[in-house]
């Protein structure tokens, strides 16, 4: 019985070093940030990704009305819109393929991955978070939802970042 007790404590112990290393890994940036893209902000030279979310590409365009609209461009504004609004907050648990924090990040405790999605600017991306946005949009027909759009990632595999 007491090995039994001693590789239980071993366990928890175990459990607790990395439930302390994985909260130790989350990194908070606050800050005035500026619009990068659609999807990035910057905080002080930092470039944060928001989680969830993917939206187009600056150079992309979308469809409406038979007539091309910069929705990347779009995007970018309107998400430089809502950074106006005040000081951003983001907490970031890991990070993207180019290095980037990939943050949930607010702005007057509001969810910017959240808004972009809502107004129509971004797609839900990898996972089940902001699919309700999504379905609101679409079903308002608003930003990307009132026409006809390339998704993000599909147009970045079509348009590859030179080296």
């Amino acid at each position: 019985m007491r090995l039994f007790d001693i590789l239980r404590a071993a366990l928890i112990l175990a459990v607790l070093a990395a439930a302390v290393e994985m909260l130790s890994r989350a990194e908070h940036l606050e800050g005035r940030a500026e619009a990068v893209d659609g999807d990035t902000l910057d905080i002080a030279g930092t470039h944060i990704r928001l989680s969830g979310i993917d939206a187009p590409e600056l150079r992309q365009t979308c469809e409406q009305e038979g007539r091309a609209w910069r929705c990347g461009e779009a995007a970018r504004a309107a998400l430089e819109e809502a950074l106006a609004g005040g000081t951003v907050s983001c907490r970031a648990e890991k990070r993207d393929k180019y290095r980037r924090p990939l943050a949930l990040c607010t702005v007057s405790g509001t969810d910017l991955a959240a808004l972009m999605v809502r107004e129509g600017l971004a797609v839900a991306y990898l996972g089940h978070a902001y699919q309700s946005e999504e379905a609101t949009a679409r079903a308002a027909r608003r930003g990307l939802w009132a026409g006809s759009f390339q998704r993000p990632a599909d147009y970045r595999a079509e348009h590859p970042r030179g080296p």
